[in-house]
């Protein structure tokens, strides 16, 4: 399998190389900084868990990071060794009250009107979605909720800013 086709279909891919990042920036794959979760960053070689969950926590209790001046002071690590990240780094701006801010929500407690909210959902994939979770229990993660529904790529990397696994 190319390493294009696996960066195009594996939202959870994790790159072995600074390589391997410009070619998923150049595909157009983004990690956006402000939503991302531990997994998101760990996907980034050179990141510790650590690390992600220092992120990944800074960001949910609403720090928002505007350049990768930011990242690298809340990691504490000079930018020059975050610089080969940046290729693959969007920095986003959300505002709470604004009405085009993304509000995830956890498919396991969302009702069948909520998720029919999110773009990209159809009324099949929200019936499939809540009756895979009523016979199977919840969903651990974004992975297993691509693998139980047998959703392509393509339609995870348009859910996964709307949905939060908790």
């Amino acid at each position: 399998m190319s390493l294009r086709h696996r960066l195009l279909q594996d939202p959870y891919y994790r790159f072995q190389s600074v390589a391997e990042l410009r070619t998923a920036a150049a595909l157009g794959i983004k990690l956006d900084v402000n939503r991302a979760c531990v997994d998101d960053w760990l996907r980034l070689p050179g990141l510790s868990i650590h690390q992600a969950r220092t992120l990944a926590t800074l960001s949910q209790a609403g720090v928002q990071f505007h350049c990768l001046e930011d990242v690298a002071a809340a990691l504490g690590q000079p930018v020059q060794r975050l610089q080969p990240l940046a290729p693959i780094l969007q920095f986003c701006y959300y505002d709470d009250d604004s009405l085009d801010a993304i509000q995830p929500i956890n498919p396991n407690r969302a009702s069948q009107q909520q998720l029919m909210q999110i773009p990209g959902m159809n009324a099949v994939l929200v019936q499939n979605l809540i009756w895979e979770r009523q016979q199977r229990g919840a969903y651990r993660n974004l992975v297993e909720l691509q693998q139980r529904l047998q959703l392509p790529g393509s339609l995870i990397a348009e859910l996964m800013h709307y949905l939060r696994f908790e």
